[in-house]
């Protein structure tokens, strides 16, 4: 428990200095997902992700892209797929990774987990791992179910000493659209984090919900939540359930880089194909471009995490009234919370003197170092963490 615990305050440590150097430049990308493999052990019928034949990109050629990613400032990667478990050389992507000091994420679907599985992840350095669950038994449109994972997710809550997210999703034709509530439940009651999404279609575009899917989706979020996910998650997502745009700027490309196995730099794993950039080649100049460039995508999109690197960019450029929205949404849905102190003292910082903020701001980046480079290469990649 006390290394636990140890892990998690350096963890925050270093969002925090992410946070800082997200408010300091434009210049860099917040989060890159990429591809260690793209084959994958399960076939869902809703996923256009996976392929049954892919080998794993050989780690040299993984190795370099990595340091790519870090050369070019990124402050998180993620390695999604396909399974990226079935990469034999896993542990030694997350070394590396963390060797960059950046924050290192999985996206899996959990079948390959063991606790042995687990503390390796934990020597490797991993900070986030996130598993999405569809139902609670599986049927004909997935085999993400709670009563095949639920074994694993006890071993992640005894075992883990990265932080985990569980999501369920709503807007596939699973039987039960209840289940997405009850995955949710079973989650919390662990200690882990619960989210839920609204899925897309092959372009990362709103499926329409259900009046029941809808019911469901509002028992979710009645549960509460983080105020920053909870309440930005909240306000798109609604906006999407009432078939409503969302008025926002899409930085992939810059801001949100996907990487597939070919090495080529995409929007994100539904637009494929744009700018479409060997990742080698890639510059700072194409960062600023392509975070730039507005994508007739972005109203109806439903994918999470580019809203989420957006908000931090929103946040930079219009903190008041970011701020001010984030703390109203939570507001809306529970009229009877209370602003907690750390919320209180961002108030303070960014909702009343201009002055104030920039002096706090700039002392906040010396005492993060977050003016520095995300990390050195190291000519080893098999050396400790830090």
């Amino acid at each position: 428990m006390r290394i636990r615990t140890l892990s998690m305050i350096h963890r925050r440590w270093r969002e925090a200095r992410m946070f800082a150097r997200a408010m300091a430049s434009t210049d860099h990308p917040i989060l890159a997902q990429i591809v260690p493999i793209r084959r994958c052990n399960l076939s869902c019928t809703y996923c256009n992700e996976f392929d049954k034949l892919s080998q794993p990109v050989p780690l040299p050629l993984m190795l370099r892209r990595i340091d790519k990613l870090a050369e070019l400032g990124t402050s998180i990667i993620t390695f999604s797929g396909g399974e990226p478990t079935l990469h034999p050389d896993l542990d030694t992507l997350i070394q590396r990774v963390r060797s960059h000091k950046a924050i290192c994420t999985l996206i899996t679907n959990g079948y390959f987990l063991t606790p042995d599985r687990i503390r390796r992840l934990n020597r490797a350095g991993l900070d986030y791992l996130q598993i999405s669950i569809d139902n609670v038994t599986p049927d004909e449109v997935s085999k993400k179910s709670l009563k095949v994972l639920d074994r694993k997710l006890r071993w992640l809550a005894e075992h883990a000493e990265f932080d985990v997210t569980i999501n369920s999703v709503l807007g596939s034709e699973i039987r039960r659209p209840e289940d997405a509530f009850e995955i949710t439940q079973r989650a919390r009651g662990l200690g882990l984090t619960s989210t839920v999404g609204v899925l897309h279609d092959g372009s990362g575009q709103l499926q329409p919900l259900s009046p029941e899917q809808k019911s469901v989706y509002d028992r979710i979020f009645g549960l509460g939540g983080g105020l920053f996910t909870f309440a930005h998650l909240d306000g798109f997502q609604r906006n999407l359930i009432k078939g409503s745009p969302n008025d926002w700027h899409c930085g992939a490309g810059g801001r949100f880089l996907y990487i597939c196995e070919d090495g080529l730099v995409h929007y994100c794993s539904q637009q494929r194909g744009r700018p479409g950039i060997p990742l080698e080649d890639y510059s700072r100049e194409d960062v600023v471009r392509e975070a730039a460039v507005k994508k007739g995508c972005a109203p109806f999109c439903t994918i999470s995490c580019v809203h989420q690197t957006a908000m931090l960019d929103a946040f930079r450029s219009k903190p008041q009234e970011t701020l001010a929205g984030i703390i109203q949404r939570r507001r809306e849905r529970d009229p009877g919370w209370r602003t907690p102190a750390s919320v209180g003292f961002l108030e303070w910082m960014f909702l009343s003197d201009p002055r104030r903020r920039d002096w706090i701001g700039s002392i906040a980046l010396r005492l993060l170092d977050a003016t520095r480079p995300t990390g050195a290469i190291l000519s080893n990649s098999s050396k400790s963490v830090t």
